[in-house]
């Protein structure tokens, strides 16, 4: 992609690998150490929290738009495969799991949902694995209530109907 078509504007939704789906508040000019350069003002409501993104340095970081309805297909599909259980170390998979999620793909971010999900009839999550599993289902609501202009709730109830089609499956 060119440097064009990478841009957003005011009162778009991006993805932020780190901190999920924010808006653009606006486009900025800042001076530090004495170089001026563009930067985009993201707000993260959710968090309380406002970023400030050169520009120039969108594609490095990792910033883009809202995933496609394609995309969005997929991760739901993803969600009604099956659990890959993996043999590692705890400590092993769980970094796997926090660089899937801070990947920012909504792919990734499906396949962590899928794999740590549990249903009712099965055995208790550590506290560990519960807390990855929200955050990834947490960016997950954000970004399909986002991409469907639907409320949080209705995004996580789509999800949980998801993965409920998986257990029956």
């Amino acid at each position: 992609m060119t440097k064009n078509d990478k841009s957003f504007k005011k009162g778009d939704f991006i993805v932020y690998p780190a901190h999920g789906v924010g808006q653009v508040t606006g486009v900025e000019k800042d001076s530090v150490a004495g170089f001026d350069f563009e930067v985009y003002v993201v707000t993260f409501e959710q968090d309380k929290m406002t970023l400030r993104v050169p520009t120039a340095k969108t594609e490095a970081s990792g910033m883009r738009p809202l995933s496609s309805d394609k995309i969005v297909k997929d991760a739901l599909k993803t969600l009604k495969g099956k659990a890959k259980v993996k043999r590692t170390m705890w400590s092993r998979r769980a970094q796997e799991y926090e660089a899937k999620i801070n990947s920012g793909d909504l792919i990734q971010i499906a396949e962590v949902v899928r794999d740590l999900h549990r249903a009712e009839d099965q055995p208790e999550q550590s506290y560990s694995e519960r807390q990855l599993y929200e955050s990834a289902l947490d960016r997950m609501v954000r970004e399909l209530a986002a991409v469907e202009d639907i409320e949080h709730e209705a995004a996580r109830e789509m999800l949980s109907t998801s993965l409920a089609k998986k257990v029956a499956a």
